[in-house]
């Protein structure tokens, strides 16, 4: 069976759900519980995020993502433990966390899992289908090796090594996110205005929390969009045969997050260097940043944290013996 997880916009997935009577909601999220029908499941949680959640029909596609894929596993994992949903037993939420490490998940992502779950519980009590509320009390560890350690940046080398063997289009994604460091999603959503390489700006308009924000570029960058923009912006270069770049308003002509990884990951590949996906080259941004300026509050400003411990804990660090020029002469 393949899931689809919403179709349409989320509004329309939401009124899918509200637009129903109080007892037909009630009625058909029972059944679906008692079922353990994935989709219908998942498409409650999605209305429910939809309608009830902190962003509401803002929510970005990712989230969404991300939820309907964990309520997934979740049902699945009901399923085979042949749990009952509505009625779940007293040591049934903490049995998944127990499942999902013992796997080899790690604490994170298991926390990830989680929140999933407990949004499909807060979905079937907004329907009316039960009072449970299973995960409230379950325990994850805590991992308490820092981001940085468990998934280092890119090295110089490495990211030198790829940028070699680029094409124009891998290259210039390459430095926005390890030179701008942005996210690979404010990446995909630039439009042509958003870049202004003669003041070495890119406006940031669709941040994490619909927050925007002004990213300076780099010296590279701000070539690279130079020439990026010659050939493929407004009034491009000229084909071989006569036809004209005609491009829209996005900047790239990726058209999904796993079309650019496909495409960055052959890059990769070409250079021989291991293709651990963007966030290191974020993590290589703020780690040499922050050896510059060493000011984690202009770093996360420059990656667009809203806290700073998000920095410090997972994507910048200074060297083990940055400290010996000052240390020198005690």
């Amino acid at each position: 069976m393949t899931l689809v997880t919403y179709q349409g916009t989320l509004l329309a997935q939401t009124r899918e759900w509200t637009n129903l009577h109080d007892d037909e909601l009630r009625r058909r999220a029972v059944q679906d519980a008692a079922d353990k029908n994935v989709g219908a499941l998942v498409s409650l949680t999605t209305a429910f995020l939809a309608h009830m959640g902190g962003s509401g029909v803002l929510t970005s596609p990712r989230t969404i993502e991300a939820y309907a894929l964990g309520v997934r596993q979740f049902v699945q994992y009901a399923a085979s433990q042949a749990l009952n949903l509505l009625r779940p037993g007293q040591h049934d939420a903490q049995n998944y966390v127990g499942a999902l490490l013992a796997a080899g998940r790690a604490p994170a992502g298991v926390g990830v899992k989680v929140a999933a779950a407990v949004c499909l519980y807060r979905a079937l009590r907004w329907a009316g289908a039960t009072e449970a509320d299973p995960f409230r009390d379950v325990r994850i560890p805590k991992d308490r090796t820092p981001g940085i350690v468990k998934r280092p940046p890119y090295t110089e080398d490495e990211l030198a090594d790829v940028l070699e063997r680029s094409d124009t289009h891998a290259k210039f994604l390459l430095f926005l996110t390890a030179h701008a460091g942005l996210r690979i999603s404010e990446a995909l959503a630039l439009a042509w205005d958003d870049l202004d390489e003669g003041t070495r700006r890119i406006q940031v308009r669709s941040g994490k929390g619909r927050k925007g924000r002004v990213v300076a570029m780099s010296t590279s960058l701000a070539r690279a969009t130079r020439h990026y923009r010659a050939l493929y912006g407004p009034g491009g270069a000229e084909h071989a045969d006569g036809r004209r770049t005609t491009p829209g308003t996005q900047v790239f002509r990726y058209g999904s997050v796993m079309t650019a990884r496909y495409h960055l990951g052959r890059a990769f590949a070409a250079a021989g260097v291991a293709f651990r996906g963007f966030h290191p080259g974020r993590k290589y941004a703020g780690t040499r940043l922050l050896q510059q300026v060493r000011d984690f509050g202009r770093v996360a400003a420059h990656l667009g944290h809203e806290s700073v411990d998000t920095t410090r804990r997972g994507y910048a660090a200074l060297a083990a013996d940055d400290l010996k020029a000052d240390l020198s002469g005690w």
